[in-house]
């Protein structure tokens, strides 16, 4: 049975306690607040805990965005988790959430697409649902990146954070135009494996590895890559640049974020932005800023929201969603 509207109806998010400022990166990188700022408009990230792991945000955002949604752990069928710095190279860290949440009727797994990883797992997680193989999903993003970083490479160090964001998927009982997800496109290009990648992996040498990126490179690709596939979605839904209540971006850096903004004609107030706070939390990033704009009340029922995100691979997507039950 095909289910026609599948509804985004929570959302919740997660950050670590400990906060390290561009002053803070000063004191060990050969850097400086201004010359991090004016680059990326990042002035701070949250970095994880001794001992925390990614799994353990992925539960406490999941916690939240249940409790957003109205629903338990025991709603749950399917959990997938975006993330490409998991508990373990084996098993899956989703299947460790599910343990954590004690939701044993669901099934788990992980999607890795780096910080398009959201939107992957957002597309997979809608296909599920739409095909019957469950009423709810929960789409989480969790990355703690920072364990990826060489802190003597200021040109990757400085860009990014950990934390962890999760939607609640739900089959609409009735199904309903123009509500839920409207349209989700993903592409990859693995021609441009080496602009943004880890020099490592069990396979390759057994290493865990450290990010390492052309970053001009990246730019010269994220801005139209982006702003074509979010033209693709909304040519498929027939809407138009100007319905869109909220553009709720990547948060890689901020040119990026205002180069799509000017290519889809919106006014800089319909953006939710984060990168100040957060940095680029990788896959995490999307729900989290969604989860920020949710709970302080930008984000209301029966706004239409787009998301985009690029990612190494390349991968990259975009999704255009009615939040909230109507």
């Amino acid at each position: 049975m095909m289910n026609n509207t599948i509804l985004m109806v929570g959302a919740g998010g997660y950050l670590p306690e400990k906060i390290l400022t561009n002053d803070d990166l000063a004191a060990f990188v050969d850097t400086d607040d201004a010359w991090i700022f004016q680059r990326t408009g990042i002035r701070q990230r949250h970095m994880v805990g001794e001992g925390e792991l990614t799994s353990d945000m992925a539960v406490a955002a999941a916690n939240k965005a249940l409790a957003n949604a109205g629903l338990t752990s025991a709603d749950i069928d399917v959990i997938i988790v975006a993330t490409t710095t998991p508990d373990d190279t084996f098993p899956s860290t989703a299947s460790t959430v599910q343990h954590k949440l004690g939701s044993y009727q669901s099934f788990a797994f992980d999607v890795q697409a780096v910080c398009a990883g959201f939107i992957y797992a957002l597309g997979v997680g809608e296909s599920l649902l739409r095909s019957g193989k469950g009423k709810r999903a929960l789409i989480i993003g969790a990355e703690s990146f920072t364990r990826l970083l060489d802190w003597s490479d200021r040109t990757t160090c400085v860009l990014f954070g950990d934390g962890a964001g999760a939607v609640v998927l739900e089959v609409a009982d009735t199904d309903t135009d123009d509500w839920g997800v409207l349209s989700t496109v993903l592409h990859t290009d693995g021609r441009y494996r080496d602009i943004l990648y880890v020099d490592g992996g069990p396979s390759r040498n057994k290493n865990v590895g450290h990010v390492r990126m052309r970053g001009q490179d990246v730019f010269k690709h994220a801005v139209e890559k982006l702003s074509s596939s979010m033209n693709e979605v909304i040519a498929e839904t027939g809407h138009l640049p100007g319905d869109i209540d909220w553009l709720i971006p990547h948060q890689a850096n901020t040119r990026i974020i205002d180069g799509m903004q000017k290519k889809l004609g919106l006014p800089a107030e319909k953006v939710v932005k984060t990168v100040a706070k957060h940095a680029n939390t990788s896959a995490a990033s999307i729900p989290l800023a969604l989860s920020q704009a949710v709970s302080d009340g930008r984000v209301k029922s029966g706004n239409l929201l787009a998301f985009e995100a690029i990612g190494g691979g390349l991968s990259w997507g975009a999704s255009l969603v009615r939040y909230g039950r109507p």
